[in-house]
């Protein structure tokens, strides 16, 4: 295979300082590399380290995530961010349980048609857990073959990416694949960084376009300016006579699908919900959340709630707390929960 060179260089280098602590190389599975690779999905190692170790305790195989309950998947994902990452991961558990005998499939395209795997994530699993010569193509690697090879343009767009899968491919070893796939993306983490990259003690920087170039900062190129929407919401955050807040499961799909929130308001403050009487509500400062592609604003409504009848909803529930821990938050909300029952805002 082509690129021979560059993979023997960028194999020797990882021997000597490959990453090889991170939890999901120490015991190396199918199943685990899969969690891992989900989560690293928009995520920094050092943020999906603590979750990934608490995902697989309770969940250690592709049975018990599928036998789980998705507020149980969730809860334990709360706090990581892009849900639907967790949610895909229960979904596929479940195709994979009912068409695959339990275990990951070792076709790349019978990989890519389980929710959340695309072409670079699958892989990652069929190198990383099944040895085989699967190119890969996430953010940190992107920009080490862009630099190395002086590919112009921004990664994102489909004619640079499609140049930049061909150089993935070409450069495949014919062994140690999944040593490959990993030492890719730890030089991208710890050397060829996005900016201050340490081209001295890189392993392929004498052949580096960039390098000899002086572009290391310029290459990729940046993802074009643009301006994100701002989508502005209104949260109502209730408090009953026991101190507890008020949470709503919001629907299935969409943002923070399945997660519960504060009840969200399309128009004014309602006289009353569900069986609550509200009282005067007090608007608390707006707060905001940045998102991919858009951020979010919330304006918090405080206000206390009185007992009209006794009602039960089966998408709402109180939540003191001590018992925030047991709900699958998203950040914002649990970061608003968490200063309202900590600071003045809840005092008489």
């Amino acid at each position: 295979m082509a690129g021979q060179g560059f993979a023997a260089r960028l194999l020797a280098w990882y021997d000597r300082h490959g990453r090889r602590d991170l939890p999901w190389r120490r015991a190396v599975t199918p199943y685990r590399v899969w969690v891992s690779e989900i989560m690293l999905q928009q995520t920094r190692v050092s943020t999906a380290i603590p979750f990934f170790e608490r995902f697989v305790a309770r969940f250690p195989d592709v049975a018990s995530l599928a036998a789980a309950d998705e507020e149980e998947v969730l809860a334990h994902w709360a706090g990581l961010g892009y849900y639907a990452r967790a949610r895909n991961l229960h979904r596929a558990a479940r195709r994979i349980l009912a068409d695959h005998g339990g275990e990951l499939p070792r076709d790349p395209q019978a990989l890519q048609r389980l929710p959340g795997i695309g072409r670079s994530t699958a892989g990652a699993i069929l190198s990383i857990a099944f040895e085989q010569p699967a190119a890969i193509l996430d953010g940190n690697v992107r920009r080490v073959l862009a630099r190395h090879a002086g590919v112009e343009g921004w990664p994102g767009s489909t004619a640079v990416a499609e140049r930049l899968w061909r150089l993935a491919e070409e450069r495949l070893p014919a062994s140690r694949c999944g040593d490959y796939s990993q030492a890719l993306m730890d030089l991208g983490a710890v050397l060829c960084t996005r900016v201050r990259p340490v081209c001295a003690a890189c392993p392929v920087s004498e052949d580096c376009l960039a390098r000899r170039q002086g572009r290391q900062t310029e290459l990729p190129a940046p993802r074009p300016a643009r301006t994100l929407p701002v989508r502005r919401r209104r949260w109502l955050l209730v408090l009953d006579a026991e101190g507890r807040l008020l949470f709503e499961r919001r629907p299935p799909e969409g943002l923070w699908g399945g997660l519960w929130a504060f009840p969200e308001l399309a128009a004014e403050v309602p006289p009353t919900l569900g069986g609550w009487r509200l009282q005067p509500f007090r608007e608390l400062p707006a707060r905001r959340h940045a998102f991919s592609h858009f951020v979010l604003e919330y304006h918090p409504l405080l206000c206390r709630a009185e007992p009209q009848a006794t009602a039960e909803h089966p998408g709402r529930r109180w939540a003191a707390l001590g018992e925030l821990h047991r709900l699958p938050l998203p950040a914002p909300v649990r970061a608003l929960a968490e200063a309202l029952f900590k600071g003045a805002e809840l005092a008489d």
